[in-house]
């Protein structure tokens, strides 16, 4: 990145500003967040157009009983002058109508089984002196005896409920087995006179939000200028003033390759400003260049932080063990197949899901790790393939070594497991030599004694036991080389790990470490256990909903119905949950385990430049 300081006549910020937008290429250091009420109003009313173009889009009533009646009542719809105002005012008004029309349907239910009468005839009878009392009872628990004590007339029945009345004169002593109810307050002809009106309402209110809808285009304008105006605004109250306001310094950074572009645009200008490489201490904003298949993953970066600018991309290696990760949670190859297809489907178009708009590339390349891991691993839609391939074969020999439990020290334990151990210790072991070359790179070797004396011993540890293992060195050279990495991994920690301290605080803070790292490293190489676990926790899930099928199979005819009404619930309920488990819990592992080990801090700030 370069950076630019401008300085300008009070007056002549704000032309210049927006001669940085159409330049388009300038990030000019600004909040990112609102710095006082108008900012704050500014990006509210951004916000509110986004959930009205969200709502809108939203906004489907080809399904709609009435669907014929709304088109009609859109043709002749009214729309307020302010659209973003109408078009609010219409949903709160649509919301308030289908509640009253609710309570007006409930209210119906309730009367229907009084069936059509005049309320104020029945309420005449006071004037006669008499009282009319209205019961609803279970059909169970009436009594064709009731009607001896009082007159007893039933209006309706069905078979769970009696519906009837009593009439006696008032001032009476009156007794009765059951509790009256609250009159009915009319008739249900005269309720559902009430949901007619409402329904019409609702049309001609669903016709008015149709043709708003007509108008998306101008509330995503509105959107994008809302937010263009937002960034313009946080740019000139980020200037500061200087002789007596009579001038404003800016700041902003563009990258290397606009340098000459941008220099000729501002001697055209006239405008007076400075050019200097861009260093760690000014905090510019970073810019990920990456392929296009890294690319794909940088919003996995974006959502725990980009790198300072001095700092390395984490991307790159996010972008292959999320991919390995993700693959080993889901373990499948069917649903890797499957979610082949549901990415194809949204790049093509031929899908639409609002939330995974963009991103139908990644959701199939997950998919196609997902296929070739699970098919390694053995699995097919909760299948084994094992069972699928001819015994005596080179790839049935490969299917029992995969699903094999393997001798170690501690007993025998699963390969599966074991694979998801040595996948963990070689991603930390990587994140510590990036953390040591990084930091190195931007802090100097001295600072980062320690920290080669951790991967020396760790890495060099390691190394020499797989060569032992492999009888590669012999016992002498493994002596020896023991020896070196541990008198070597020790001065540098415990001795020389802050040059020119005390040596016996350099001694205590070693100790320290050695007690971090002894249970840090332990816990997060056991995390990595989660790869094997959630694949095993999907297969047999999936096998246990196939078992389910085949049990309700039987000898065929009907059953076979409801084994596939089994096998498609069952293994959509399976693949959903395990992509879940598989898109959050590699996620982790790549935020704490590999982050942590690596030193990545993720505090930069993104490369956003003003634009039109």
């Amino acid at each position: 990145m370069m950076k630019y300081s401008f300085i300008l006549l009070s007056g002549e910020t704000e032309g210049f500003l927006e001669k940085l937008q159409e330049l388009g290429v300038v990030d000019v250091t600004r909040s990112a967040k609102p710095v006082d009420e108008q900012s704050a109003k500014m990006l509210d009313d951004a916000a509110s157009a986004k959930r009205i173009i969200l709502k809108l889009e939203g906004i489907n009533y080809e399904k709609d009983a009435d669907k014929d009646a709304i088109a009609q009542a859109a043709k002749n719809a009214i729309l307020d002058e302010n659209i973003s105002e109408g078009v609010q005012k219409a949903f709160v008004e649509l919301m308030e109508l289908e509640m009253a029309r609710t309570a007006a349907e409930k209210e119906v239910r309730l009367r229907l089984p009084w069936g059509e009468f005049d309320k104020s005839r029945l309420d005449s009878l006071g004037t006669l002196g008499y009282t009319v009392r209205y019961y609803m009872v279970p059909a169970k628990k009436f009594s064709a005896d009731w009607a001896q004590l009082y007159p007893l007339e039933i209006i309706s029945q069905d078979k769970a409920n009696v519906w009837f009345v009593t009439v006696c004169p008032k001032g009476e002593e009156y007794a009765f087995p059951v509790d009256p109810v609250n009159a009915p307050e009319g008739s249900w002809k005269q309720a559902q006179s009430e949901v007619d009106s409402l329904d019409e309402k609702i049309i001609a209110l669903k016709g008015t939000i149709l043709r708003y809808k007509e108008l998306l285009p101008e509330f995503e304008q509105t959107y994008r200028k809302g937010l263009v105006d937002l960034d313009m605004y946080l740019a000139r109250t980020a200037t500061e003033s200087a002789a007596d306001n009579l001038l404003s310094v800016l700041e902003g950074f563009a990258p290397v390759e606009n340098d000459g572009m941008l220099c000729q645009a501002f001697d055209q200008m006239g405008v007076l400003y400075i050019r200097e490489d861009a260093k760690e201490e000014d905090n510019p904003p970073v810019r990920l260049k990456n392929n296009r298949f890294v690319k794909m993953f940088e919003s996995l970066t974006g959502m725990y932080g980009m790198p300072d600018y001095g700092e390395y991309d984490p991307t790159p290696v996010v972008s292959i063990f999320f991919l390995l990760f993700f693959a080993m949670c889901l373990g499948d190859a069917g649903y890797g197949l499957v979610l082949i297809l549901v990415g194809l489907a949204i790049s093509k178009g031929w899908l639409r899901i609002s939330m995974f708009d963009g991103i139908g590339g990644l959701i199939a390349t997950l998919g196609a790790a997902t296929a070739v891991i699970g098919g390694a691993l053995g699995t097919f839609f909760g299948m084994s393939i094992i069972n699928l391939v001819p015994e005596g074969t080179g790839v049935h020999s490969y299917y029992e070594f995969v699903g094999s439990d393997i001798p170690t020290p501690m007993g025998e334990l699963p390969f599966q497991m074991l694979l998801a151990l040595g996948i963990g210790v070689f991603h930390i072991c990587l994140a510590m030599i990036i953390k040591a070359v990084g930091y190195t790179k931007r802090f100097g070797f001295k600072e980062n004694i320690s920290t080669w004396g951790w991967l020396i011993l760790i890495v060099g540890g390691l190394i020499v036991a797989l060569l032992g293992v492999g009888k590669l060195l012999s016992a002498e050279a493994i002596k020896w080389a023991v020896i070196v990495i541990g008198a070597v991994s020790a001065l540098a920690i415990y001795i020389f790990n802050t040059p020119g301290r005390n040596p016996l605080i350099n001694v205590g803070a070693g100790l320290w470490d050695t007690y971090n790292m002894a249970t840090g490293i332990l816990g997060d190489v056991l995390s990595y256990i989660r790869l094997f676990a959630l694949g095993l926790a999907g297969g047999m899930l999936g096998a246990a909903f196939n078992d389910l099928g085949l049990m309700v199979l039987g000898d065929g005819g009907i059953g076979w119905v409801f084994f596939i009404v089994i096998l498609l619930i069952g293994h959509v309920l399976n693949l959903l949950m395990s992509c879940l488990g598989a898109f959050v819990h590699p996620l982790r592992l790549n935020f704490v385990e590999y982050f942590k080990n690596s030193g990545y801090e993720g505090k930069g700030k993104a490369y956003k430049p003003l634009t039109k």
